[in-house]
């Protein structure tokens, strides 16, 4: 009786060892992974910032939360002209640095078409994690170590979902503004497509942001949806920026190009003006399916879309939105990949991959990639520096 049970103890826990498995398997496969830490300074904000809104139309407030839960809070604040050449900066808590900027109140919507010889580089779905965003960046020489451009009049494109999730989104967002001043003045092109998390936030949707921007607004007496306002200087920045470019030949959106679309008689530059304007408005579907709904649907339009890598489509189907803008191919982010990659005979590139967080730890640890586009050829770029042809 003894070894009965024994044995069907043994059997049960061989089962229940390999059901385990297949589940650690599945869960990998679909781009789970454990939480097991977190850096002991997440929640220190002394420097965090800054935070720059319109008073008016001619003054700015840039604000700095000082302090600590020991000590207390306080927030450091200045008042300028919004024609003044305003230099500031944005720290980094992790390696205790930071970088300088000047704020430059001209905010224009960039065009929407490229071309020229040019190289890409295309990143994706940072959602918040500055070191591994400036460390690939730097790998990758489109910028030195002192965080200086030096892709010259190459383009950096941002496929959206660099907000969220992550702590250091303020780092993020200013790092990136940063670099887009710079790459100007040479020639070069920073390109900041939205994504769907870029929407949540200028629509006061803030249920994915890390708790830390909870208690820098209530810090500095605001609510959370006003850090992306319209009267926030990153909000008006960032609503200016458009959901879908051609550069040289490769379209770029965040989620992608439902077939649907391609009845649509728009062009890329209406396209984006009709979705610009919908920035600040939360979409709840219609009873009635207008071309303006089938853009900023939160099932098929193009912040949002997850068919190329969800959806049974015809190869046909894919290439009716990338035929439509004359487009060699697509490039997407906002559906996870195990790795950067080609599908659909090359015509969807997926490049949404995971990337390691600054304060927090997980297993398997992430590694950053992205995408380099140079002489009509694809190349897998990685955290190293190195390159893969695909």
């Amino acid at each position: 009786m003894k070894k009965r049970i024994l044995r069907y103890l043994k059997h049960q826990s061989l089962t229940f060892l390999i059901l385990g498995i297949i589940a650690v398997i599945f869960g990998l496969y679909h781009g789970a992974s454990l939480h097991y830490g977190d850096s002991p300074l997440i929640y220190k904000v002394d420097n965090e910032g800054p935070y720059v809104f319109y008073k008016n139309d001619s003054i700015l407030n840039i604000n700095y939360i000082k302090g600590s839960k020991e000590d207390g809070f306080y927030v450091d604040s200045k008042e300028y002209s919004v024609d003044s050449n305003i230099t500031t900066k944005s720290y980094f808590q992790i390696d205790s640095t930071s970088f300088d900027f000047t704020l430059k109140s001209d905010i224009q919507p960039p065009k929407t078409s490229y071309k020229d010889e040019n190289p890409i580089i295309a990143i994706s779905d940072i959602e918040g994690s500055y070191k591994a965003f400036r460390d690939f960046l730097i790998q990758n020489k489109v910028i030195d170590k002192d965080l200086n451009w030096t892709f010259k009049t190459g383009h950096l494109v941002l496929v959206g979902d660099f907000v969220d999730r992550g702590w250091s989104v303020t780092q993020v967002l200013w790092f990136i503004y940063k670099l887009e001043q710079e790459a100007k003045k040479v020639g070069g092109y920073v390109h900041f497509i939205i994504g769907n998390h870029e929407l949540k936030n200028m629509q006061g949707n803030y249920r994915a942001a890390a708790d830390k921007y909870l208690a820098v607004s209530n810090i500095m007496g605001i609510v959370q949806s006003d850090l992306y306002s319209r009267n926030s200087f990153l909000g008006k920045w960032m609503s200016s920026k458009n959901s879908l470019e051609l550069i040289n030949g490769n379209l770029f959106a965040h989620g992608g190009i439902h077939p649907d679309i391609a009845d649509l008689d728009f062009s890329l530059d209406e396209i984006n003006e009709l979705i610009r304007s919908n920035y600040y408005k939360p979409y709840y579907p219609k009873v009635e399916k207008t071309e303006e709904s089938i853009l900023i649907s939160k099932r098929i339009g193009i912040c949002w879309y997850r068919g190329y890598f969800k959806d049974d489509l015809s190869q046909e189907q894919v290439e009716l939105g990338i035929n439509k803008f004359n487009a060699k191919a697509i490039i997407v982010g906002h559906t996870l990949q195990s790795k950067v990659n080609r599908q659909y005979n090359g015509k969807v590139i997926g490049i949404d991959v995971k990337h390691p967080k600054d304060y927090q730890k997980y297993w398997p640890k992430g590694q950053t990639e992205g995408l380099l586009i140079k002489n009509n050829k694809y190349y897998r770029v990685l955290a190293n520096g190195e390159k893969v042809e695909i």
